[in-house]
């Protein structure tokens, strides 16, 4: 059963939380949600594609892409940025000495969010050209 459409539906929903997150001073919320929101829309791709896609890093789901979905190489380094998310935005002992709270700031949280929305409309159109 191909559930396509379900992972890119969650994929918005978990970048509009992101962005609330943002607005509302959550920053380290801002950019797990916007990291979760770009791998959920690279398994939508992939699913669409046929595949099924396992795990949770952005960068990887990218890269085993298969070949005639060309993926820019500022694509996948911001992949590998919002990756760093995955675990620093939750766990204190990711942190020297701080919290996660305390680590994140405004402008950081904006970029990851655009590295995400960037990945998601890549994944979009893709999805739209198949």
């Amino acid at each position: 059963m191909n559930r396509a459409n379900d992972w890119l539906q969650q994929a918005g929903r978990d970048i509009e939380h992101s962005r609330l997150s943002l607005d509302n001073g959550f920053y380290e919320w801002a950019c797990f949600s916007a990291q979760r929101a770009a791998e959920k829309a690279v398994k939508a791709l992939i699913q669409t594609l046929g595949g099924e896609g396992w795990g949770h890093s952005v960068t990887r789901l990218l890269e085993e892409l298969p070949e005639e979905i060309a993926c820019s190489s500022e694509l996948i380094e911001n992949a590998k940025e919002l990756d760093q998310h995955y675990i620093l935005s939750r766990y204190p002992n990711a942190h020297p000495q701080v919290a996660p709270t305390d680590y994140y700031t405004r402008n950081q949280a904006q970029r990851i969010i655009e590295y995400a929305e960037e990945i998601i409309r890549f994944c979009e159109n893709k999805i739209s050209q198949s």
